[in-house]
C-alpha cells in the first residue's frame, strides 16, 4: 500500500523514483533539511544545481548533509541549455557513486529533476524503461510545466535511444554523445524552439544555481 504523503512531501515536491533507492525533490527553501532527510532515510544528495561554494543555499545544504552523515554530490544541469558530454557523464557517474537511497534535487524539483530521474531509470533498467522514464515528466504529481525552451528535456530520452543504437546509456554518453548531435536531432524533428543554446558557462542567479 502506498505511503500516505506528508506535508513535507508536498512542501518539497518529494517523490520516490524507485522506492527505497532513489527519490526526487526541490530545494529545501523553507528549511528543516536535516529532519526531512532523516525521516526519509536519505543517504546522499545529488545536487543538480552544481557546486556553488559562494551561494548560501549550497553552504547550508552541504553543512546540513555533513552534520548527519549524508553524502553530497554535485552535478550540473541547465534546463534551457543542452548539456555537454562532461555534464552528462558526471550525472550518470553520480548515480553509481551516491549511497542509496539518494535524493535528486534542483531548484523546484520539476524540470532538471525530471530529466535526471528519467535518465536514472534508463541507466538502471536499460532502454526497456523508456515508458517509466517518460512518466517522470508528468505535470502531476511532479509539477513539470516546462517553458518553451525547457521542452527538450522530455525529448532527450528518445534522442538518446535512437543515437545509442542499443548501447547502454552510460557507455553511449561517455563515448558517443555530443550536444551538437542532440541539437541536430532536435532541429530535424521540429523541436528547434525547445532549447536556448548549447551549454557553455552557467548564467548565475541564486535561484537557478
Amino acid at each position: 500500500m502506498p505511503r500516505q504523503r506528508t506535508l513535507g512531501d508536498i512542501l518539497y515536491n518529494f517523490h520516490w523514483v524507485v522506492p527505497g533507492e532513489a527519490a526526487r525533490a526541490m530545494q529545501a527553501w523553507a528549511g528543516g533539511l536535516k529532519t526531512f532527510l532523516k525521516r526519509r532515510g536519505i543517504k546522499s544528495i545529488i545536487n543538480l544545481r552544481g557546486r556553488n561554494d559562494d551561494l548560501s543555499w549550497w553552504k547550508k545544504e552541504t553543512a546540513a548533509a555533513q552534520s548527519i552523515g549524508v553524502a553530497h554530490l554535485d552535478a550540473m544541469l541547465d534546463s534551457r541549455k543542452l548539456p555537454t558530454r562532461a555534464m552528462l557523464v558526471t550525472l550518470i557517474e553520480s548515480f553509481d557513486a551516491a549511497p542509496k537511497p539518494f535524493l535528486l534535487k534542483c531548484s523546484g524539483g520539476q524540470d532538471r529533476t525530471s530529466f535526471a530521474a528519467a535518465l536514472y531509470l534508463i541507466h538502471r533498467d536499460g532502454w526497456t524503461a523508456m515508458e517509466k522514464a517518460s512518466e517522470q515528466f508528468a505535470r502531476f504529481p511532479y509539477l513539470h510545466f516546462p517553458k518553451s525552451q525547457q521542452r527538450w528535456l522530455k525529448y532527450f530520452p528518445d534522442f538518446a535511444r535512437a543515437d545509442s543504437e542499443g548501447a547502454p546509456l552510460a557507455q553511449w554518453a561517455r563515448d558517443s554523445y555530443t550536444p551538437e548531435k542532440l541539437k541536430a536531432w532536435l532541429d530535424s524533428h521540429g523541436y528547434a524552439g525547445t532549447y536556448a543554446a548549447i551549454f557553455t558557462v552557467p548564467t548565475r542567479s541564486p535561484r537557478q544555481w
